[in-house]
């Protein structure tokens, strides 16, 4: 079914994150704005990972992929976002809303194993700080980030396969900005019951398995903390988790809100604003959230832009 989908299937129309056939040239400046400054705080970060050798430690590491996830994960949407809001109604192949779907799943799962190996490292760095250097080798650095990508694309590509193989209308209406997963699932005309039972209990074990480390390694940061006697003690130990605790409430938050509940309870007006915030806002703010409090980032930013003064006046 797949197959015959890909050769000559349905067309989608994408309506958009706001209903009607309206221009929405305001909210068109907004999410530009949005997404360049997206991409700068994103690939600014990952450049200064890559380029500064002080910001060689697992935690800016991960940091980078994170902002590579993060840049790749708007650049999935955004751009059809924006098309969307000067010409709502714009028609979608089957096999781009398929490949837009792969790689928005791919990369969202993507992101919540990079958020559950920094909570990891975080873990490590407050609970066994004599034996971080020992624990947090490069190798094993390296080998969570691989493990985080096989995972992202085996799951996605599970889920595009069940969700394309269903039956569609030749013309669908998707009241969204995205082809995203709950969406075709309440599109299709074939039953669903197989594919939904598969995508949640699969999904159910993917998605909670991060959200489950995460959740073991702040317990064991918040019984360490709370074995530090003195309150300055205390404070300095939270400072290190307190960007990423932000970051990670935002992601799943929204994440669970959209995708673990019945198709019976699907309604397209939350779904998009839901998804505007872990979709589009979240990975705006994380650069943001990790280098506004963050002496390291900060001084390296500050050389950098030093750096690229002095070669300007050559």
């Amino acid at each position: 079914m797949a197959l015959a989908n890909l050769t000559g299937g349905p067309q989608f129309l994408l309506l958009g994150l706001m209903d009607g056939t309206d221009n929405h040239p305001l909210l068109f400046l907004l999410f530009l704005s949005i997404y360049l400054l997206n991409a700068l705080g994103n690939l600014s970060m990952v450049v200064l990972v890559r380029c500064d050798g002080t910001l060689c430690s697992p935690m800016y590491y991960f940091l980078g992929h994170l902002s590579l996830v993060d840049a790749c994960f708007t650049t999935v949407t955004v751009p059809r976002l924006l098309a969307s809001l000067l010409r709502p109604g714009q028609a979608v192949s089957f096999g781009a809303c398929f490949a837009q779907m792969y790689f928005f799943v791919a990369l969202g799962i993507a992101e919540s194993y990079l958020l559950a190996a920094m909570s990891y490292d975080r873990a490590v760095a407050v609970c066994r700080p004599l034996r971080y250097s020992a624990v947090m080798t490069s190798g094993r650095c390296a080998a969570l980030v691989a493990v985080s990508w096989a995972v992202a694309h085996l799951h996605s590509l599970l889920h595009t396969l069940l969700i394309s193989a269903l039956s569609y209308p030749p013309c669908a209406r998707v009241h969204h900005f995205f082809c995203d997963m709950t969406v075709m699932l309440s599109l299709a005309t074939s039953d669903t019951f197989f594919a939904e039972t598969a995508i949640f209990s699969e999904g159910l074990a993917v998605v909670l398995t991060p959200l489950l480390l995460v959740s073991l390694s702040y317990a064991r940061i918040l019984a360490a903390v709370l074995g530090v006697r003195s309150a300055g003690g205390r404070r300095r130990a939270f400072s290190t988790c307190g960007s990423h605790l932000v970051v990670v409430s935002l992601f799943f938050g929204s994440v669970l809100s959209v995708y673990f509940r019945p198709s019976s309870a699907y309604s397209a007006r939350y779904d998009r604003l839901a998804s505007v915030v872990y979709a589009v806002v979240t990975p705006t703010l994380n650069p943001f959230i990790y280098s506004l409090r963050n002496k390291e980032v900060k001084g390296a930013l500050q050389r950098g832009l030093r750096r690229r003064a002095a070669l300007q006046e050559l």
